[in-house]
């Protein structure tokens, strides 16, 4: 098992054009906190990070959001058992609050050095390589997050910038300012709303149960054509989707770990990629994203004002 596990090359994979360089396939570290499940001890966390790591994995995304602040803490404790200049660190900011009560995301410049120093410091290290705005804050214009976030990258302090979930409009407008080296949302076999315009702009529950049912049926049986697990096909999918594309699929168990890394060695002809894409319809996956609490998180409502417009509060 030990051998064929290192035998796998996971690829090296550019984004964007300011020389970003990870690994085709990184972690989401959200989970190792909670989130979708219960968190796990920060030995078990630290553990799977380093797993990850020494299995090919290099690229790893955190959040000030996620515990809140506790995954930045557990990754940057564990980046002090790893090469660190082999590493590259995706964290975000935005969410002021998010909580029971309500959402509150902030972009503006003040937060936004504030959300950096406090980020360096939990993750305990002088730099970030990837520095996402999580979500779009609707009330300042995109121009003034850019302008201080350049400048953080001026100052070393951030190597890339990314954007989540922002519209096609906000992402030219905030590339105008400073490049955008990767753009980060969900993009699945089962969620494929980006395709039409998000993806071509880079590159410049009863009732659903039943219907998912018979998609799941529909990509069991070609995961057993191709030898791999209906998970594992799942994530070829998206792996094969571009040399730009670098999925971060989570997980609190390292066996987990090892079988999307097996995913790489899954390989898909574009005969098969067409065949995968028709047994799951864009259209035909039943359910949202997002619960209705949070659907104004979705990118399609990722604006910002102008530059220079008045909002009233």
């Amino acid at each position: 098992m030990g051998e064929e596990q290192q035998r796998i090359q996971i690829p090296r994979i550019k984004l964007g054009t300011q020389g970003l360089e990870v690994s085709k396939l990184g972690f989401g570290c959200m989970g190792l906190t909670g989130g979708y499940s219960c968190p796990v001890s920060e030995e078990v966390g630290i553990s799977i990070i380093k797993h990850a790591f020494h299995r090919g994995i290099t690229f790893f995304d955190t959040s000030d959001i996620y515990g809140p602040e506790t995954n930045e803490i557990l990754v940057g404790k564990a980046l002090k058992q790893l090469s660190r200049e082999k590493v590259q660190l995706a964290t975000k900011f935005g969410f002021e609050k998010l909580d029971s009560t309500g959402i509150k995301i902030n972009g503006t410049p003040e937060y936004v050095r504030a959300s950096i120093e406090a980020s360096l410091k939990r993750l305990d290290v002088d730099y970030i390589d990837l520095y996402y705005q999580h979500r779009v804050d609707t009330n300042t214009p995109i121009e003034d997050t850019m302008s201080e976030l350049k400048k953080l990258v001026e100052e070393g302090k951030i190597k890339y910038i990314g954007l989540s979930q922002a519209s096609p409009e906000t992402i030219k407008r905030a590339h105008a300012v400073h490049p955008i080296s990767a753009f980060q949302t969900e993009w699945s076999l089962w969620t494929r709303d980006i395709e039409d315009e998000i993806v071509p702009l880079c590159r410049f529950q009863g009732e659903n149960l039943d219907k998912n049912k018979m998609l799941y049926l529909k990509v069991e049986k070609l995961a057993e054509k191709h030898g791999c697990s209906p998970a594992q096909l799942a994530l070829a999918w998206v792996l094969h989707q571009g040399d730009d594309v670098a999925p971060i699929p989570g997980t609190t168990k390292i066996k987990n770990v090892d079988s999307n890394i097996d995913s790489v060695k899954v390989k898909l002809t574009s005969e098969d990629l067409k065949e995968i894409s028709d047994a799951v319809p864009v259209n035909e996956v039943a359910g949202d994203l997002l619960p209705d609490t949070l659907s104004q998180l979705h990118w399609k409502f990722g604006n910002t004002p102008p530059k220079g417009s008045k909002i009233s509060t």
